[in-house]
C-alpha cells in the first residue's frame, strides 16, 4: 500500500508538470490575442450578447415600430394629411347639389357659392337642357342624377331604374337617362335604397355607364353595394359621407356642414350631398367663406373618384 501510494505521488507530480506546460502556453496565447484585438474581452462580449438579444423578439415585449418607409400606404396618407393640416390646409370637400332641373330652383344663387360645386341634374326634370347648358357654360361639373327604385312608396320619377326590370331594360333606361343630361361627366343615384342593394341591378347599371364616366354612390341606405360593384367593374367611384339637409333647417344644416369639415380635416377629403332648399343655400352662403378662410377648399367629384 505504502509503495503504491509513493509511486502514485510521483506519477501525479510528473503528469501535473506535463499538463501545466500546454495550459501555460494556451493562457499566453489567449492573453496575446486579447491584447491585439483577436478575442473579444469579457465585458465587450457581454455588450455584444446584450445587443444581439435586443434584436431577438420576446413574446411578452411590445413590437418595435417599423421605419416610416415601411408603413402601410394608408398610414402614409395619414402622415401627409397631418402635415397638410399643420401647414394650414383644412382638407378638401366635394359638395354635390342634387335634384336640379326644375322651374323655380335658385340656380344663380347656387352658382355664386363656389366654382367647384358639383351639380346633379335629374334627367326627368322640366328644365334639364337649359340648366345643363348654363352650368356647363359657367364651368360647373355636371352629374346625371339617376332615378332609382327606393324602399317604401316614394316615387323616383319617370324612367327610373326598377328591380322588376330585366337586365336589358335596366341598361337601356340607364343610357337614356344619361343621354338626357348634356355634359354629364358622372352619375349618382336619386333615391335607390332598394336598387342599390341589388347586385344584379347595379351590375346592369354600372355596365351601361359610358367609358370615362364615374359613379358616386349617394348611399341612401347603409347596405348599398353600388360603389363596390363599380370598383369590381373598374368604373371610378366614391361614396357620400354626409347628407346636409335631411332636416332642412338652418341649425341642422349648419351642424352637418361642421361634420363634413371635421371628416375632411381627419381624412383629407369628404363628400357632402345637399339640395337646393332655402335653408341649405342660406347656410352654405354663410359657411363656405368661413371654411375657405380655415384652409378648406371645394373640389370637383371627378378629382376624388378612384
Amino acid at each position: 500500500m505504502h509503495g503504491r501510494d509513493g509511486d502514485g505521488r510521483g506519477s501525479f507530480s510528473t503528469i501535473a508538470k506535463l499538463t501545466a506546460i500546454p495550459l501555460a502556453g494556451l493562457a499566453m496565447f489567449f492573453l496575446w490575442n486579447w491584447m491585439h484585438g483577436g478575442i473579444t474581452p469579457p465585458e465587450a462580449a457581454r455588450e455584444v450578447r446584450a445587443s444581439t438579444a435586443s434584436l431577438v423578439p420576446h413574446h411578452n415585449a411590445p413590437p418595435t415600430a417599423p421605419p416610416e418607409e415601411a408603413l402601410p400606404r394608408v398610414q402614409a396618407k395619414h402622415h401627409e394629411t397631418s402635415r397638410t393640416r399643420a401647414s394650414g390646409h383644412g382638407g378638401s370637400i366635394v359638395l354635390i347639389i342634387d335634384d336640379l332641373g326644375f322651374e323655380g330652383q335658385p340656380l344663380d344663387r347656387l352658382m355664386s357659392l363656389d366654382p367647384n360645386v358639383n351639380c346633379a341634374i335629374l334627367p326627368n326634370g322640366t328644365r334639364v337642357d337649359e340648366f345643363a347648358h348654363e352650368l356647363h357654360a359657367r364651368g360647373f361639373e355636371i352629374l346625371c342624377h339617376l332615378p332609382m327604385e327606393p324602399q317604401g312608396h316614394a316615387a323616383p320619377g319617370r324612367n327610373a331604374i326598377l328591380t322588376s326590370m330585366s337586365d336589358d331594360e335596366i341598361a337601356r333606361a340607364t343610357r337614356e337617362n344619361i343621354e338626357a343630361v348634356p355634359f354629364a361627366r358622372g352619375v349618382n343615384n336619386h333615391m335607390g335604397s332598394r336598387a342599390t342593394m341589388d347586385r344584379r341591378v347595379m351590375t346592369s347599371v354600372i355596365g351601361a355607364i359610358p367609358n370615362g364616366m364615374y359613379f358616386i354612390d349617394s348611399r341612401t341606405i347603409p347596405g348599398s353595394i353600388a360603389a363596390n360593384v363599380a370598383r369590381e367593374l373598374h368604373v371610378r367611384t366614391a361614396a357620400r359621407n354626409v347628407f346636409l339637409d335631411d332636416v332642412a333647417t338652418d341649425a341642422a344644416v349648419r351642424r352637418q356642414v361642421a361634420e363634413v369639415a371635421h371628416l375632411a380635416e381627419e381624412h383629407g377629403v369628404a363628400i357632402a350631398i345637399g339640395h337646393p332648399h332655402p335653408a341649405t343655400m342660406r347656410v352654405l352662403a354663410e359657411e363656405l367663406p368661413a371654411l375657405r378662410a380655415r384652409g378648406f377648399h371645394l373640389i370637383r367629384a371627378s378629382e376624388v373618384v378612384r
